[in-house]
């Protein structure tokens, strides 16, 4: 499970380029990282990505999987609300 929690990548409120440091920090030791959000946060987690893929092409990244779906959580007010998520995969391309 520590395995797991080193090559994810959960998106928040900072800055874009915030995690597109961390997910290019974690791509220089591991031949793929997860890129997860949900909710509003999901918008940013494409564009870390496109980011990755585009801006960085001579270094060789490329997309994989993509899984969505959603999850029920609770509000402040107690009703169930379901709140969609991404997955992004980002991986090394084998050279």
């Amino acid at each position: 499970m520590s395995n797991e929690a080193r090559d994810t990548i959960f998106i928040g409120k900072k800055p874009l380029m915030a995690y597109v440091t961390s997910t290019l920090i974690q791509l220089a030791n591991l031949p793929a990282v997860s890129i997860k959000a949900r909710g509003l946060s999901i918008g940013r987690a494409v564009d870390v990505a496109q980011i990755i893929v585009r801006k960085t092409e001579n270094a060789g990244y490329s997309i994989g999987d993509i899984n969505i779906g959603s999850e029920s959580l609770e509000s402040e007010d107690g009703r169930t609300r379901n709140v969609s998520t991404i997955e992004i995969i980002v991986k090394r391309n084998s050279a």
